[in-house]
């Protein structure tokens, strides 16, 4: 009778064991086919660039201004400056609004309020990306091309780096900002009895205790808002006025990466050379989200060691 038990349990044990390897095993393969998958999405798109790059050397295409796919000059860099101006604009304009935002949920807000302004949040994060185009085409571009640009000594007609700015950072901070109460929230509420305990405010509290503890999930925050803006295209193309030449101002119209691709992507597409150039477009956007992510990992994993509690 003991020696039937003991094999029973023996049996169970082993069909656990079994499984736990499996599940492993499993999960192991899913790791190395999202890495494979990546690596063939780059060589996907770089075998694609290959006849731009045979024509056209990398230093000359990021260099030059000239984009006229029917004269096949490809030039990339108004495309790059209208990039960085509309993902750094975005980033100065949201980041610091989804932090005190993040800050006020997590730490002020109590009861209704807090559920009122959470709910709200999730509401405007759920809102497809081409909604707030549209309502920018109604309510910002008039806004920017009647009064704002007059009141700083521009002329602009809405349309322009700074109104696709404006709406982008109002579609990527509800993201940054469930993030940035999530990181909030799950910290211990010892670090907040401690500090108080030794006579620090709740402000001081939050500041040099709060803020350095959540820093690596605020810092994630910011690099999915990060990521958003830099490969937004449907906003972009409804806003930016789709003019490929070196923006002047904020004001002006330009382009970006993303919208490069869209506004030619139709009947130019036939041109080998084209087709190469905006998938070589592809390529880059890839390539530089990769750098910013991995470069951003390092980062984050210094703010840990740094900011452990």
């Amino acid at each position: 009778m003991a020696g039937s038990t003991e094999s029973r349990s023996q049996r169970r044990l082993d069909r656990r064991l079994l499984i736990e390897r499996l599940s492993s095993r499993w999960l192991q393969g899913a790791g190395y086919f999202a890495i494979a998958l990546f690596a063939l999405i780059v060589l996907a798109l770089l075998y694609q660039s290959l006849p731009l790059l045979s024509e056209y050397s990398l230093v000359q295409a990021l260099t030059s201004s000239n984009w006229d796919p029917a004269q096949n000059e490809f030039g990339f860099l108004p495309a790059i400056v209208g990039t960085i101006y509309v993902t750094a604009l975005t980033m100065a304009m949201g980041t610091p609004i989804a932090i005190l935002a993040a800050i006020y949920i997590a730490e002020y807000a109590e009861g209704r309020a807090k559920t009122l302004v959470s709910s709200f949040i999730d509401v405007l994060a759920a809102i497809p990306s081409v909604i707030f185009g549209l309502v920018a085409l109604i309510v910002v571009v008039p806004f920017v091309g009647d009064y704002l640009a007059p009141a700083v000594g521009s002329s602009a007609t809405g349309l322009g780096i700074f109104t696709v700015s404006l709406v982008m950072a109002i579609v990527v901070t509800p993201f940054m900002i469930s993030l940035s109460v999530e990181s909030l929230e799950a910290l211990p509420d010892e670090l907040r009895e401690s500090s108080l305990g030794v006579g620090a405010t709740k402000w001081e509290t939050i500041r040099s205790v709060l803020l350095r503890a959540a820093g690596p999930g605020i810092f994630s925050a910011v690099l999915l808002g990060f990521g958003r803006v830099f490969g937004a295209t449907i906003v972009p193309a409804m806003l930016i006025g789709g003019q490929t030449h070196l923006p002047s101002s904020p004001f002006a119209t330009g382009q970006t990466l993303p919208t490069l691709i869209v506004n030619d992507f139709g009947e130019l597409m036939s041109l080998p050379l084209t087709q190469s150039a905006l998938i070589f477009v592809g390529l880059m956007l890839v390539v530089v989200v990769w750098l910013f992510n991995f470069t951003a990992m390092l980062v984050r994993r210094r703010l840990q060691r740094r900011w452990q509690y």
